[in-house]
């Protein structure tokens, strides 16, 4: 277990710490083309060994195995993927890339309505719907470092977007939100079927099928309980 856990601190503390508060001076240091290329290399490694040391990891129970409980991702990953599959776009200005593109007023977009973080939701829905279904130290270990990451990001995202955009991006923010409908909810942006994407839920369900039908040999695990 102790494999999986330092894998899941070095996960974590690169996500939250190396990219977030020590961010600005290795920018500063290296320069940012430089820090991006070891960021990712490192962030490509310790993924490697997060997935290396799950797979290896004791089974620490602490509740039993539950077909009503796995049923939980069956319902749930749908809708982390349509969260993937929308984030996608290039007018998402959250998404790592296409925001250096974006000048002036930041546009609020298709999926974007829904909220500003799709991909981080769809990796927390990802984690937290795997969490329920598996109730064993190892699973909460290795989905929870990818939960924490993915939370954090969207504090992280906020604050640095605000520090490159200024104005344009507290304008953005007041016009999105964080949670998932929140600001449809509040009245502060209507939303269409269009906004949600016939392409982006076509690309879901195909991937979604995928999915359940190469569970089994991605993970070792069938994705459909009553299989197993």
């Amino acid at each position: 277990m102790l494999p999986l856990l330092a894998a899941a601190i070095a996960w974590v503390a690169l996500h939250v710490i190396v990219a977030g508060p020590l961010r600005r001076g290795l920018i500063a240091g290296i320069g940012e083309a430089r820090y991006r290329g070891i960021f990712s290399g490192l962030s490509a490694v310790s993924l490697a060994l997060l997935i290396w040391a799950f797979g290896r990891a004791p089974y620490v129970e602490f509740w039993a195995p539950s077909p009503a409980l796995a049923i939980v991702p069956l319902l749930v990953m749908p809708v982390a993927l349509l969260f993937l599959v929308a984030a996608l776009r290039p007018s998402n200005p959250t998404l790592a890339g296409p925001d250096m593109l974006l000048k002036g007023a930041l546009p609020v977009l298709g999926f974007t309505k829904v909220t500003r973080h799709p991909m981080l939701w769809g990796f927390s829905l990802w984690a937290i719907s795997h969490m329920v279904a598996n109730g064993d130290a190892a699973a909460w270990i290795f989905f929870g470092a990818f939960l924490i990451t993915a939370l954090n990001g969207m504090v992280s995202i906020d604050r640095k977007r605000a520090a490159k955009f200024g104005e344009d991006w507290q304008v953005f923010i007041r016009k999105t939100s964080i949670i998932p409908f929140a600001a449809v909810l509040e009245g502060r942006q209507k939303l269409k079927l269009n906004d949600i994407g016939m392409i982006n839920i076509a690309v879901t369900i195909v991937l979604y099928a995928i999915i359940l039908a190469f569970h089994d040999i991605m993970t070792g695990v069938p994705a459909i309980p009553i299989l197993y």
